[in-house]
């Protein structure tokens, strides 16, 4: 008999997490955002949808953009996974986590966490993106708050910010 996870045991799984390298034991098939909340205590990653329709659980694996809600944990083995709390270096914020304070991109905070990854995959690989290029970046990512506007002008200004110093 399995059990809801697909799997009759635990695997022990190896990867690195905001540059640390970590050691759990999980079922093959439970999700990242699982493992990332309960067995690693790095709540950034939210539940939204569950449905990976939202982007509150968005992450960085190896530097593409995921929905750690659909990614079974067996597949984090190996890789290297950046969440919301480990973007900032150490008291200093991130470009983008001022950005959107500054902007009022903020708001319940369900979304932000997605949203501030979503938006670091977007400027890396575009550094001055057009306000289209920001939807388009972003549009993995729902929010029921802000109505966007304070979230596309914090990215814009995080951008300008970067090209400037």
């Amino acid at each position: 008999m399995t059990d809801s996870h697909g799997s009759r045991t635990k695997a022990e799984i190896l990867f690195t997490v905001n540059g640390e390298p970590k050691k759990v034991r999980a079922y093959p098939m439970e999700r990242l955002l699982d493992v990332l909340r309960l067995d690693l205590g790095l709540t950034g990653a939210k539940e939204g949808c569950g449905e990976g329709e939202c982007g509150s659980c968005s992450v960085l694996m190896d530097g593409a953009l995921v929905n750690s809600c659909l990614v079974p944990a067996l597949q984090a083995e190996g890789t290297s996974i950046l969440t919301i709390e480990g973007l900032a270096d150490g008291e200093r914020l991130h470009v983008l986590q001022e950005a959107f304070l500054a902007c009022g991109g903020a708001q319940c905070g369900i979304c932000t966490p997605g949203m501030i990854l979503a938006s670091v995959h977007l400027l890396n690989g575009k550094p001055d993106p057009t306000l289209e290029e920001i939807r388009e970046g972003l549009s993995g990512n729902l929010c029921r708050c802000t109505g966007y506007s304070q979230i596309l002008e914090a990215v814009a200004e995080a951008a300008l910010r970067r090209s400037t110093s």
